[in-house]
């Protein structure tokens, strides 16, 4: 064997990530020269040990090279990792991420309000892609008609495979992106408001300002980061609730056990199933011996069904604890929208959870996932309810 690939069966992954943690748990394709790393301590020692395994990328003018995220946090090592994230964690602070609480909530009953009484709706169309849309919009000061540009330009972003292998459009939406954003940069320069965008423009690290290529990767990395991981958390969990027995029944009955069940949905499918590294210097894993600049896929998804860690790890358990799975990162890139995911998450859930009963995914329906090995989600997930 000298390649990996979960495409065969896109919807169900697992069992070849339990394969490759069983027989070769630090792999290289030798086809792409990417180092595949499955079980969990090992996708944990990667996403941690920012010295070893770096997060830097190519690229130094996103707006000439399409490479928007070359200059984002996520892309970004120490020290200057460290002073980018101190720039935005005041705009996510556990207060003001609970304070658009009552906005999450109203703009989650204007999406439900118009379905609940038709018994049948697709739940991604109509709820998981446009709550978090609306709500990363409004806190960067988005206008309303062009949200819709959003979601098309993070599915293109989230639908490549690997690094040396870019679809069609995926370059397209990089350079709309930066077009975008060049101009909004712009507008907020000439006429500040109270949004993220100007916010980062006012900013200062060490008496200097971010640079263009340091906005443009604030700017994409919100957009992505802001609705693709809380979209697929939000569909992943109705998937998980209405395929195991019992489940929804349950958190009818017992609400204050969701938060529990998001966390495992969290680790059972996760949104983000795989991360790059670059090796920052020569290094082993297992026995492997790493060398420096070779790239690595670190598949969370995998190491979150890792039976070493997670007792009946292919189960779905709404009470499993301890819970420590690796969903959101690990170390200094441990994802700075966790805590606005899991509220927005668990808000549109209660209110899927008490306003639909019955719920169930719809008989005809024929899942497909995104495009995309590194985001597990589905494309559509028609559901019906008695009205």
């Amino acid at each position: 064997m000298v390649r990996f690939s979960v495409l065969e069966q896109p919807l169900d992954p697992f069992p070849r990530y339990e394969e490759m943690r069983r027989s070769e748990p630090v792999f290289l394709d030798e086809e792409s020269g990417l180092w595949h790393v499955f079980c969990y301590d090992d996708v944990q020692r990667v996403l941690s040990e920012h010295a070893a395994f770096s997060s830097r990328m190519g690229g130094s003018n996103p707006s000439e090279t399409g490479q928007l995220f070359a200059a984002s946090l996520v892309n970004t090592d120490p020290p200057r990792h460290r002073q980018l994230r101190s720039l935005v964690t005041q705009a996510f602070t556990p207060r003001s991420v609970e304070a658009l609480g009552p906005r999450i909530l109203a703009i989650t009953d204007e999406l439900l309000d118009p379905a609940v009484g038709t018994g049948s709706m697709d739940l991604i169309e109509d709820l998981a892609y446009p709550l978090p849309v609306i709500v990363i919009a409004e806190l960067m000061g988005i206008p309303a008609e062009d949200r819709d540009r959003f979601k098309q330009w993070s599915d293109a972003i989230v639908a490549y495979t690997r690094p040396d292998a870019e679809p069609a459009g995926h370059g397209g939406a990089h350079q709309e992106m930066a077009e975008y954003f060049l101009g909004m940069i712009e507008q907020r320069r000439r006429r500040p408001g109270e949004d993220l965008i100007s916010l980062l423009l006012a900013a200062e690290i060490d008496g200097q300002k971010l640079s263009v290529a340091e906005l443009l990767g604030f700017c994409a990395l919100l957009l992505v980061a802001g609705n693709e991981t809380t979209t697929n958390l939000i569909g992943n969990a109705v998937l998980c609730f209405t395929e195991a027995p019992g489940t929804l029944a349950r958190l009818v009955a017992e609400p204050e056990l969701l938060p529990t069940a998001i966390e495992e949905v969290l680790r059972y499918r996760s949104p983000v199933q795989s991360m790059y590294r670059i090796a920052a210097v020569d290094t082993t894993l297992r026995d492997r011996q790493i060398p420096a600049d070779a790239p690595l896929v670190a598949w969370i998804g995998s190491a979150n069904r890792d039976a070493e860690h997670f007792p009946a790890a292919d189960t779905f358990d709404v009470e499993r604890s301890p819970n420590r799975h690796l969903a959101f990162g690990q170390g200094i890139h441990f994802c700075l929208g966790a805590p606005l995911a899991r509220l927005e998450a668990r808000i549109a859930l209660e209110a899927v959870v008490s306003r639909l009963p019955g719920l169930a995914v719809a008989p005809e329906a024929q899942l497909e996932r995104m495009d995309s090995t590194i985001v597990y989600g589905l494309k559509e997930l028609p559901v019906c309810w008695q009205p």
